[in-house]
């Protein structure tokens, strides 16, 4: 398995640069640019860690992203409000999208400090919506979608066992209300103008801010690095097609901001090269969406796709996002009239067109 140095060193030889390779060590803060410190915070999971920024504005912080609703999250944040960015009181708090390692802590943090919690709309209203969701058994249409993509069930057991860990679990209360940022708009954050452009396809209405005068971007999970970001297709809309909507916004970041300027991604490191990254990303899509239709000459489910879709093991702790991923594919490859979906006794197959 490759080690993270490794990996950056595959990013380099494919074009990007990394300015800050190391991140900030625990309870610690990076400058990446006057006045934006660079802080990370963890995450239970295989992807084990969220990047948040601060960036001065006048006397006091606005953070951006909050992290995850855990106690180590939240014993993270003590920290560095305690410590790097002590003295300054936080005046906002920017979430780029409603996932909730991005927004879980945002609103104990602003029960905590006082700010208002910044967001777009789409990203307010669907966490607010969420919350409500706290399930102790998944709700039949959940079960008949993952069945549908081809869950058994042994599937189906681990899918009832972890129900009661979902959203509303390890996201804090948001606020009653919110100030609201859209496509279009421009923040002031200090001396900084940030232009707002939204993306989508990973995350509705995912705030990008692109701050022109200096070449610096907020990517968010819009563009990562080293990684992919995660498409899926979830039981709230089945027949979407959020790969379609990734790659158009692939395409309009590229178009839209000079390939020279640094960006901070939600996870990774820092880096340039956004124009090649989401070149990357496109051809990346379009071989698997290839490779998978190839495969479809057999129908299959989605569950039957990961060995084309994936190149690594797919174990437990990766199956869903695995699976909602492989739908994503699938549906785009229907909109796109290259796949046809079959359903029998309940379970979706997929055939080559």
């Amino acid at each position: 398995m490759k080690t993270r140095a490794d990996k950056i060193r595959d990013a380099e030889a494919a074009g990007l640069a990394f300015p800050f390779p190391d991140p900030p060590a625990k309870g610690e803060a990076l400058e990446v640019a006057p006045g934006i410190l660079w802080l990370r915070l963890p995450l239970p999971m295989a992807l084990d860690h969220v990047n948040v920024y601060a960036l001065e504005d006048g006397d006091g912080w606005v953070l951006v992203d909050a992290g995850m609703d855990t106690p180590p999250c939240r014993a993270a944040w003590e920290a560095a409000l305690t410590g790097p960015l002590a003295g300054r009181a936080v005046t906002r708090i920017l979430v780029t999208h409603h996932h909730p390692d991005h927004i879980g802590l945002a609103g104990w943090l602003a029960q905590r400090t006082g700010a208002p919690l910044v967001t777009t709309r789409t990203a307010f209203f669907g966490a607010k919506a969420l919350q409500l969701d706290r399930w102790d058994e998944p709700p039949a249409e959940a079960v008949a979608f993952y069945r549908a993509a081809g869950y058994g069930d042994a599937e189906i057991e681990v899918l009832r066992a972890r129900a009661k860990f979902g959203f509303a679990r390890v996201c804090s209360l948001l606020p009653v209300g919110f100030r609201r940022i859209a496509e279009g708009d421009t923040v002031r954050i200090g001396r900084r103008d940030w232009h707002v452009l939204t993306g989508h396809g990973h995350a509705p209405e995912h705030a990008v801010l692109w701050c022109k005068a200096e070449g610096l971007v907020l990517a968010g999970d819009q563009v990562l690095p080293r990684i992919t970001s995660n498409i899926g297709v979830y039981p709230t809309e089945p027949e979407g097609d959020p790969l379609g909507d990734f790659l158009h916004s692939c395409r309009m970041l590229r178009e839209t901001i000079p390939a020279d300027v640094l960006a901070l991604p939600g996870h990774n490191e820092p880096f340039t090269g956004l124009g090649i990254r989401c070149d990357q990303l496109i051809g990346h899509h379009a071989q698997s969406l290839d490779a998978l239709h190839a495969s479809l000459r057999v129908p299959r489910t989605a569950l039957e796709c990961f060995d084309v879709l994936f190149d690594r093991e797919i174990t437990d702790g990766l199956r869903g996002f695995a699976i909602v991923e492989a739908v994503a594919h699938l549906n785009h490859l229907c909109a796109s009239g290259r796949a046809r979906r079959v359903e029998a006794g309940g379970v979706h197959r997929f055939t080559a067109i």
